[in-house]
């Protein structure tokens, strides 16, 4: 465990309230995530799974905690099962959790040996009618690999036929999405150690730096932070801008280019998400400038249309509508192409393509049911960008924000974002001013 040990508080407060909205005589089960492998017989460092983590801030591989208020045995109502410690597990794998240890880092008092889990779990299915197992359900997912989860509802529901089965993600969906304080901290930790990533590489872009320069710079900042980037970072110059999910960041930065910088953060298994645009050179050109304004008064708009009862639907109508009339004034739209575009195409769409934003939270594109409308505690991302292909850059510029009772709360504020400070950060110490194209 990199980060720091979060209070147990976080989890017992989760596990309450998603046990609130069990009907009675219900069992609710969580697997971690399988281990992923890579090639011949490697693998890689396991990723926690986000609901177990949610529910238990247990970030070890096999794990399963399951729920059931109504156990008549009132001990078998909260457990968690663990790995056993070994000798031979400490010596090839390193350390695992003594149930002590996942006693105080979950807040659930009965922990059990994974060994225990086939006899309870029967025990407990013949007792309750109500079975609610876990699916990965995010409406963008793709999945291609059966997960650890999926295979335990093939088995379960194999062996105990006549069960009533519910769907687990569906209210796991409807409790992260609204973040507790305590969350919101530890988004915003993240947030910071991603500006301080962006103020380190400030100093250290000039022309001939490479990309993966830029990427190695924060790497450094993020672990010494005991972060980790929460997404492949894209750090795209000049036309690599223009394509949305660019992860190559192998080419050189140029004098006159844009660098596009979307990458941020992750700490504790919260994430954050940034994007900024600068100038390679240290000076924006002119054209540079008015398109990067144009993008930021079209984030700072966004960012206030970011209120509760909103529809996320209705939200990216707004913010398309916003940058559909900064295109206007850049004359790369005109009047004519917006009374004669075709409704389901809007004009605005071949500049900026993209959603305006997303649910952000221990999943950068967390889950939550965008039916539903904003409430205060749902954090967001809030991203316009302008898309120049034909001239050979674009902007786009990102912040992680907090919907309130009152004004958005922006975690990102104090990070740079005004073209003359990023300007005069990038010029801070050099010899003569960079000149502006």
């Amino acid at each position: 465990m990199r980060h720091e040990t979060i209070p147990s508080t976080l989890f017992i407060e989760n596990r309450a309230r998603l046990k609130s909205r069990l009907p009675a005589g219900s069992l609710a089960v969580v697997n971690a995530n399988d281990i992923p492998p890579t090639n011949a017989d490697g693998s890689r460092i396991p990723i926690p799974n986000s609901d177990l983590f949610y529910l238990t801030g247990i970030e070890q591989e096999e794990t399963i905690l399951v729920l059931a208020p109504d156990a008549l045995d009132p001990k078998l109502r909260e457990v968690l099962f663990v790995r056993e410690p070994n000798a031979h597990l400490k010596t090839w794998e390193g350390h695992k959790h003594p149930k002590d240890e996942a006693q105080a880092l979950s807040g659930i008092k009965e922990i059990k040996w994974l060994t225990e889990f086939p006899a309870i779990f029967h025990r407990l299915m013949c007792e309750l009618e109500h079975v609610y197992l876990n699916t990965n359900e995010h409406n963008r997912a793709v999945v291609e690999v059966e997960t650890r989860d999926a295979r335990f509802v093939q088995q379960v529901r194999a062996k105990y036929p006549l069960h009533d089965y519910r769907r687990l993600a569906r209210l796991l969906h409807e409790l992260r999405v609204v973040k507790s304080d305590a969350e919101v901290a530890l988004i915003r930790r993240a947030c910071g150690i991603t500006g301080q990533g962006f103020r380190r590489l400030l100093r250290t872009v000039r022309p001939g730096t490479m990309e993966y320069q830029v990427e190695a710079e924060l790497a450094h900042e993020f672990i010494g932070h005991r972060a980790q980037f929460a997404y492949n970072p894209i750090i795209a110059s000049g036309a690599n801008a223009c394509t949305l999910h660019y992860n190559q960041n192998d080419q050189p930065c140029r004098e006159g280019d844009l660098l596009l910088l979307d990458v941020a953060a992750c700490y504790a298994n919260y994430q954050s998400d940034l994007t900024r645009t600068i100038p390679v050179g240290g000076r924006f050109t002119k054209r540079q400038r008015e398109v990067y304004d144009a993008v930021l008064r079209s984030l700072r708009a966004a960012t206030k249309a970011v209120v509760p009862g909103k529809l996320h639907k209705d939200w990216q109508k707004e913010s398309e509508k916003i940058v559909e009339e900064e295109l206007l004034r850049l004359g790369l739209l005109t009047p004519r192409d917006i009374q004669r575009q075709d409704p389901d195409k809007p004009a605005v769409k071949k500049y900026f393509m993209h959603g305006v934003g997303h649910p952000i939270g221990l999943d950068v594109h967390d889950v939550g049911l965008l039916k539903h409308p904003f409430a205060p505690g749902w954090v967001l991302t809030v991203e316009p960008g302008i898309y120049l292909p034909e001239e050979g850059f674009a902007v786009r510029l990102e912040n992680t924000v907090v919907v309130t009772e009152g004004e958005p709360l922006d975690l990102m504020a104090d990070i740079p974002i005004e073209a003359a400070e990023i300007e005069a950060l990038m010029n801070r110490g050099a010899k003569s001013p960079r000149s502006r194209r």
